[in-house]
């Protein structure tokens, strides 16, 4: 999907400024709640809602210096007609071409990358990975760093589904 890039790149820094609100800054994202190891957020941008939903990892393993923040989550954007738009955030730019291989329970899903993001091809793909988080118990995330280290983080999924509920009726979207 064509918009994914930029509508990730939005959540992003919104999520960080969350995470670091100063008084400032904390009036632009409202947080729904923590539920588990995720929490739930909603923003206006360019007058539409967004709602999303976020969580950083258990334990990260690879042989690394230096890494950014490292994020999963979940976005509805009604005004765009996006919802479950899955996206994963490394911390360290991916390797060029090589796809990102993330392990819910039984299923497996390859993502493709851009710059230091992953995303489904699909919305078939998103809806999928998006049940899969929201009812499974860890996620595992496997990929290669533009210089060649690979990665494995691991995320618990304890509240997903209580953090999806919150950010879909926030975003008035039905939960299947």
């Amino acid at each position: 999907m064509a918009f994914k890039p930029s509508v990730v790149a939005a959540i992003f820094g919104v999520l960080l400024g969350a995470l670091a609100a100063t008084p400032a800054s904390a009036t632009e994202v409202e947080r729904i709640g923590v539920f588990g190891s995720w929490s739930a957020y909603t923003y206006q941008e360019q007058g539409n809602k967004v709602c999303y939903m976020a969580s950083r990892p258990l334990s990260s393993q690879g042989d690394y210096t230096k890494r950014g923040d490292v994020f999963m989550l979940v976005s509805h954007r009604p005004g765009d007609g996006a919802f479950d738009v899955v996206n994963m955030v490394a911390g360290y730019p991916y390797a060029d071409g090589v796809d990102v291989e993330v392990e819910v329970g039984d299923g497996t899903f390859s993502l493709y990358t851009e710059g230091d993001r992953a995303w489904t091809r699909t919305e078939t793909d998103d809806r999928r990975l998006t049940q899969a988080i929201a009812y499974g118990k860890t996620l595992r995330v496997r990929g290669l760093s533009s210089r060649g280290t690979e990665t494995l983080d691991t995320f618990s999924l304890r509240g997903s589904l209580d953090a999806y509920k919150a950010i879909s009726k926030a975003c008035n979207h039905p939960v299947k």
